[in-house]
């Protein structure tokens, strides 16, 4: 059965289909998915238009009750999502229930937030003139989403959208598209106008390039790579269209001589490889205070030998498989880079031969690393990790600043001032003390600097800079007689 697009408010098929398959088992298919078609991109934008002005004028309460019906549903079904997630993005089950949860909340924080649009509002200058100052919808937002989080990045995205008055056309990574269709499927069942959320699966070159070049798009919310993103953004200026984009990161964890060392490898192993270090704010620098390299370094290759590696959805798994051949082969050849810029492979870094066919990979460590070497300067997206030692605190934050991006960086101490210090002058737009550097709430802004991000921030209350247009009146309203 082909799972369908859902266009100007219809499901409907695509001009061609494409299979989806477990990265678990490659003999377990997933589904086949429509692809959309131009043509089918001009309707769904035509009818999002309308559907925006529809639902804008809806009352505060009647959207609250859109977003917190969508948020509970995705929560009371976060066991049957979740296995749905993880059976076609690799993630272990424990995460993939964990992010349609998650995504669940963020519904219901902007549900909440339906309620808390308050303007300002101030005297003039002038004489007898009183000012307000109010948000009001961007209007039609293209949504393009990765796959590393197919759920969860989609929904931060989708819950503002629609929290703020706007209309939503979503095109979702093609690796996971289950996952978006189950989302959508939620969604379309509201009581929202037609149209208002489309779902338009395809290639980026194609559909998503489209769709970014399109007049009818009022601001583009994207996750991915810095040179999409910059395609992106070349394409979004002709019609100055407002972006918002998330994109690559390289996260430092500093690892001080006074931490508690135990406490440094726990943080280490699930900053680096959790999620089989496919997330945007994985650790993939582990910068090491000399004092206490060798032992950390002991420590964490027993604790990566000893991680489970296997089916996403058997019990006790911690790292799944890549998603896909494609990022494996990328994987595997920044493995063959690290040799050749003479670091050293302490552990994994292999493929792995499994009971079923997928695209398994062992965590590797790297030792001997130094900043400048590629493996420390590109975001690798994969389960490894490269120790790079350093003499002292001072050093260790340089280290940390050296890179062209900038979303997420940590330190591991029991000193007050190192840790404060470094919470200063961290550059990035997440700062974590003695925690990992993924994890991250969802009432608060997230986004980074550099290459990392650029445009406002995303979620909580700063959500509302990229999702809104200000408006400023100003009232005359006479002498009463």
């Amino acid at each position: 059965m082909q799972n369908l697009n859902y266009i100007a408010g219809e499901w409907v098929s695509g001009s061609s289909e494409i299979e989806n398959r477990n990265p678990s088992d490659l003999s377990d298919l997933v589904g086949t998915f429509a692809q959309a078609s131009s043509d089918q991109l001009v309707a769904t934008l035509d009818q999002a238009r309308r559907a925006q002005a529809e639902w804008a004028a809806y009352g505060l309460e009647r959207k609250q009750n859109v977003l917190m019906a969508i948020g509970n549903e995705m929560m009371a079904r976060a066991e049957e999502l979740g296995t749905l997630l993880s059976r076609e993005e690799g993630k272990p089950l424990a995460e993939g229930k964990g992010e349609v949860f998650r995504a669940g909340q963020f519904f219901t924080y902007y549900a909440a937030e339906c309620l808390r649009q308050i303007g300002e509002n101030a005297d003039s200058v002038r004489d007898g003139i009183e000012i307000d100052v109010r948000r009001e919808p961007v209007g039609t937002v293209a949504i393009i989403s990765p796959w590393n989080f197919p759920t969860a990045t989609a929904s931060w995205k989708i819950a503002p959208a629609l929290c703020y008055g706007n209309a939503v056309v979503w095109k979702p990574a093609n690796v996971t598209p289950a996952s978006a269709v189950a989302l959508v499927e939620i969604i379309s069942r509201q009581d929202i106008p037609k149209g208002l959320v489309s779902l338009v699966m395809g290639a980026g070159g194609a559909i998503g390039q489209r769709l970014v070049e399109s007049p009818k798009i009022n601001a583009i919310s994207f996750t991915g790579s810095v040179p999409v993103g910059k395609g992106i953004a070349a394409a979004a200026i002709q019609n100055l269209t407002k972006v918002q984009m998330e994109m690559g990161s390289k996260n430092a964890l500093a690892v001080m001589d006074d931490a508690d060392l135990d406490l440094a490898v726990t943080l280490a192993l699930g900053g680096a490889f959790g999620g089989s270090g496919q997330k945007c704010t994985a650790s993939s620098r582990l910068v090491v205070h000399q004092g206490v390299h060798d032992q950390f370094v002991e420590k964490l290759v027993a604790g990566a030998k000893a991680m489970k590696v296997g089916h996403a959805l058997e019990a006790g798994t911690q790292l799944g498989p890549v998603v896909s051949e494609q990022q494996l082969n990328e994987n595997l050849a920044y493995v063959d880079l690290a040799a050749t810029e003479g670091a050293e492979l302490l552990c994994g870094g292999q493929r792995l031969e499994m009971p079923t066919e997928g695209y398994y990979m062992s965590p590797g460590v790297f030792t001997g690393t130094t900043n400048d070497m590629r493996i420390n300067r590109e975001e690798m997206f994969a389960p490894l990790a490269c120790v790079i030692p350093v003499g002292g605190y001072e050093e260790a934050l340089h280290v940390v600043n050296d890179t062209n991006f900038g979303l997420t960086a940590g330190i591991v101490t029991t000193n007050l001032a190192r840790a404060t210090h470094f919470r200063r002058n961290a550059q990035s737009g997440c700062v974590m003390v003695n925690l990992p550097t993924a994890g991250t709430d969802y009432h608060v802004p997230f986004g980074g600097r550099g290459d990392s991000s650029y445009g406002p921030r995303e979620q909580g209350k700063a959500a509302a800079e990229f999702y809104t247009t200000v408006k400023t009146a100003y009232i005359s309203s006479g002498t009463p007689l």
